[in-house]
């Protein structure tokens, strides 16, 4: 099959968009009743041990495979050139990096301060392995927008998991419940990932491309490492500083406000970067899909994010029980920051490729040198509701006018940014507002919650009534267009990729 019949016979963005939006939203709701059963079977402590153990996890995934899986993604000719190199050395690298951190388990959860974590984080690591078997057929799925068949194995992954952890929560497993669950979802879905990949699964090693592709894999693994540094430095802090209770409600906080981000952005981020790289042979298409894209999230992420903020005491009280409660000082700050995380996700997937992958480094250096003494003076001075205000307040001063300078530089104005999010805020304050003096009026967290829920998707539906050309334009995009034009070989920084995402476990 050649790289033009690919793109040709491939569903278009809005096709693929709906379906991996089908996907996550079934994946979100599932692993939301799932953790609703496991927070009150596990409890905060519960939660804490697997939290540390989630963020060993998080940091090898961050660069096991040394970025060059989602070269397949960018690249403009026949990904078979590549596929095979690509599979070796995600393997090679996956099991030097996975008996590494087996080693280090240890010393790590004793630093985190909960050595009892050991043994939860040498098997999630187990995941590392399975997770660089299975990162060629993964982004061939991607760069082929076949969300149909990632929404079949997403679905296997979540639900097997889900099903063996509540069991083994029964049965008294605590935290290893949760791992063990998480570990079986992951060599299921991996199965199907072999058996579904548009390639024949092979290992080869060329020297043609072998040093393209660490050329340009090395620099953005390295800037997936500060990604997760950054995504990952509030968890840690909290853990160090306030102890593991602590970290067990803040972590719930996070992945309760994580939601809209789950719900939004990832099958959003599973079809925008393939789109724009269709596109990149045509600057002025590729920034208007930006726009449209932007457009279209921040009609229906920003009022559910401003909801929760504003329903926070009631929704974790409602959702998970009183004994969560405290996780309410979180969770109201950072439902805020997960609109911006969205913005700035769809940021830098633009901006990786337009080819600015240099400047991403500098943004998430600058964010992670403003974001520790932040973070750690709240939790130092407060609690987990200063480390999530913390949070808030650097995205929103020190990242974002960073973001709109690099996409001024790429040809996307402020007031072309303006012009997309502007009504969108103004119905997210209002509704925010409406949320908060419910929570504040009425003793019924259901009630509370309802209400609220329906002031958001009112106003989810006023706007994209308004922006319903848009949404519909959605549909041509990528799904014609011819593969960009190429040199023979990809330069460092010109392949796609994406930071890491934060992982999170059940609940």
């Amino acid at each position: 099959m050649s790289a033009h019949r690919m793109t040709r016979e491939s569903p278009g963005a809005s096709r693929a968009l709906a379906w991996s939006f089908i996907n996550t939203a079934i994946s979100r709701l599932g692993t939301l009743g799932i953790g609703i059963v496991l927070a009150r079977l596990l409890g905060p402590e519960s939660f804490g041990t697997y939290a540390v153990a989630f963020v060993a996890l998080a940091a090898v995934l961050s660069f096991n495979e040394l970025g060059v899986s989602l070269a397949i993604v960018r690249w403009p000719g026949d990904p078979r050139e590549i596929a095979p190199t690509v599979t070796t050395i995600s393997v090679v690298a996956s099991g030097l990096f996975f008996a590494a951190a087996w080693v280090a388990a240890g010393p790590f959860a004793q630093a985190m301060g909960d050595p009892a974590a050991t043994s939860v984080v040498q098997l999630l690591l187990v995941s590392v392995l399975v997770n660089g078997a299975v990162a060629t057929p993964a982004a061939l799925l991607q760069r082929d927008f076949r969300q149909g068949t990632r929404m079949i194995v997403d679905q296997v992954n979540v639900w097997s998991g889900a099903i063996v952890s509540v069991v083994l929560a029964l049965a008294g497993f605590g935290a290893m419940s949760l791992a063990i669950g998480r570990i079986v979802g992951t060599v299921l879905s991996a199965i199907l990932f072999l058996l579904y990949s548009p390639l024949p699964y092979r290992f080869g090693l060329s020297r043609e491309h072998l040093r393209p592709l660490l050329s340009f894999g090395l620099p953005l693994a390295g800037v997936s490492i500060i990604v997760f540094a950054v995504g990952y430095a509030d968890q840690l802090v909290v853990g160090n500083l306030l102890g593991s209770t602590m970290l067990g409600f803040y972590v719930l906080a996070f992945n309760l406000a994580s939601w809209p981000v789950s719900m939004f952005s990832q099958p959003l981020r599973s079809v925008a970067p393939a789109a724009f790289a269709r596109l990149q042979h045509a600057p002025e298409a590729m920034r208007t899909a930006y726009l449209a894209f932007l457009r279209v999230v921040m009609a229906v992420a920003v009022p559910v994010c401003f909801t929760i903020a504003g329903a926070a005491d009631p929704v974790i009280r409602f959702v998970y029980g009183a004994q969560w409660a405290p996780a309410a000082q979180a969770l109201s700050w950072l439902a805020v920051l997960a609109a911006f995380r969205i913005v700035f996700e769809l940021a830098y997937d633009y901006l990786v490729v337009a080819k600015r992958s240099g400047s991403l480094l500098m943004v998430q250096v600058t964010w992670l040198v403003a974001l520790l003494p932040a973070l750690v003076a709240g939790a130092v001075f407060g609690g987990i509701g200063e480390v999530g205000m913390a949070q808030l307040a650097v995205a929103a001063v020190v990242v974002t006018p960073i973001y709109l300078w690099r996409l001024r530089k790429n040809g996307i104005r402020r007031r072309d940014v303006a012009a997309q999010v502007w009504l969108p805020l103004l119905v997210g304050l209002a509704v925010f507002a409406a949320s908060r003096a419910l929570a504040l009026a009425l003793s019924s967290p259901f009630t509370a919650v309802a209400l609220a829920g329906a002031i958001a998707l009112v106003a989810i539906a006023a706007l994209l009534y308004r922006d319903r050309s848009t949404v519909l334009s959605l549909r041509n995009i990528g799904a014609d267009a011819p593969a960009a034009p190429a040199p023979p070989a990809p330069e460092a920084g010109h392949l796609q990729s994406q930071p890491t995402h934060r992982a999170e476990g059940q609940g």
